[in-house]
């Protein structure tokens, strides 16, 4: 059957901690699950919807008005609410929506493309029991949907090449379209970090190529640490030969640190130097200088890029960790309980281990598409047969086996999770090499 290509409308939904859910009441999710779903599908119709992909606890519906998406996923957000009104709390279906508007590719019943893969990564981003739209759907909705729209700006989705304008949705039954402000930017649940255009302090041109050369080479390293969100280029470049605030950039740009630098030059020496802060309270976590001589000017631009890169990474890890113990346990998010959870595993005993099992499942049920979560806790488990004997091979394998699965599914460059699942978790790490990053 040949491919066609058409636009539409697509929402994407999925169960906030749904894992812990099943992990209460296996049988009872699945009938709550099966029930909520079948209660939803006159909505689905009513609004000119078709459910065209099922994933779990999760769905994909394709209409072919905005307008129609948007008024069918408040809808269904209500009729959730309604649902678990007289539900506990701890077992109660919440949900996360979000809705595009682009050009998608039909393969039978199938639909494929950029259009689903962005309603998608707005699902994710979207807060439980929320609504997250982009901008070419908000620019179909505005004036005729009864909702308020905040305006996140720009942000950077997984593996969307471009930053796209994001809009929050709400009910609202006293105001039509309101639309707030766009503002400060939310920040990732991951560690954030946008790399600021270099000062050149020498009055020598010719080291603006240089300084600018180390600071696009730094991103782009920084880049390939699954962990970390580097904001583009193109977006820290637009601070070039500016006077900045840290906390200001922080705010603009959406990210939780900062990197700022200079390059000096004298005779056939220069001078770096390159600072770490943490945006939102101006803490700097880590400073260096490095000078050198300049006579080899690629492979110095190498040296110092790889130098700036290697000391960042751990820098961050550590100031995330201090940053999450300090919360308390009730108000961590995905990220932050995984790092709690890290800290207790790198204490390697059996106590430690159990509280770092039960910090990796929070943000499994936090976040269901964090790959780290789900690495986290295979290695847990791992441990806890291998290592401490509370448990039994027999008893963790299947389970642990799957957790890798989903990890490498959610990422494939999860090294770690790539390991359980390629070594089928015969073996339990070494005390000396369990961290995880």
């Amino acid at each position: 059957m040949a491919s066609t290509r058409r636009l539409a409308a697509i929402l994407a939904a999925d169960m906030v901690g749904y894992s812990r859910l099943m992990g209460l009441d296996e049988a009872g999710t699945v009938q709550a699950l099966r029930e909520h779903r079948d209660a939803g599908d006159p909505l689905i119709a009513e609004h000119g919807g078709r459910v065209f992909k099922t994933t779990g606890d999760g769905v994909l519906i394709e209409f072919g008005s905005v307008v129609g998406a948007v008024e069918c996923a408040l809808a269904l957000q209500r009729l959730a609410a309604e649902r678990n009104a007289a539900v506990a709390s701890e077992r109660r279906m919440e949900w996360r929506v979000g809705v595009h508007l682009g050009d998608v590719l039909i393969e039978g019943d199938d639909i494929l493309g950029d259009g689903v893969n962005i309603a998608a990564r707005l699902e994710g981003i979207a807060d439980p029991n929320g609504i997250c739209i982009s901008e070419d759907a908000f620019r179909q909705v505005r004036g005729k949907v009864e909702a308020e729209f905040a305006d996140l700006g720009e942000q950077s989705l997984k593996n969307i090449a471009r930053p796209l304008r994001i809009y929050r949705v709400g009910s609202s039954s006293a105001t039509r379209q309101a639309v707030s402000p766009a503002g400060a930017l939310l920040l990732p649940d991951k560690p954030s970090i946008g790399v600021l255009p270099f000062a050149n302090m020498s009055g020598d041109p010719e080291q603006e190529y240089f300084a600018d050369g180390i600071v696009e080479d730094i991103i782009t390293l920084l880049s390939r640490y699954p962990l970390l969100f580097v904001i583009a280029r193109n977006s820290s470049f637009t601070y070039k030969g500016r006077s900045v605030d840290v906390k200001q950039v922080g705010r603009e740009l959406g990210v939780r640190y900062a990197l700022e630098g200079s390059v000096r030059k004298a005779g056939n020496r220069v001078r770096i130097t390159a600072q770490l802060v943490e945006a939102e309270a101006g803490n700097h976590v880590w400073a260096e200088r490095y000078d050198r001589d300049l006579a080899d000017i690629f492979g110095l631009q190498d040296e110092i890029t790889e130098a700036v890169t290697i000391a960042i990474a751990p820098a961050i890890a550590d100031a995330e960790r201090q940053r999450a113990m300090r919360k308390p346990p009730g108000s961590l998010d995905a990220w932050a309980a995984y790092q709690r959870g890290l800290w207790h595993f790198s204490k390697s005993t059996p106590n430690d281990n159990t509280l770092a099992e039960s910090f990796f499942q929070q943000a499994v049920d936090l976040d269901p598409n964090f790959a780290g979560g789900y690495t986290g806790l295979a290695y847990a488990q791992t441990r806890a047969a291998g290592v401490y004997g509370t448990r039994t091979l027999a008893e963790i394998w299947d389970a642990t086996f799957a957790l890798a699965r989903r990890a490498v599914t959610l990422d494939g460059n999860d090294a770690e999770g790539r390991t359980c699942l390629d070594g089928g978790i015969t073996t339990v790490r070494s005390r000396k090499s369990s961290r995880l990053w």
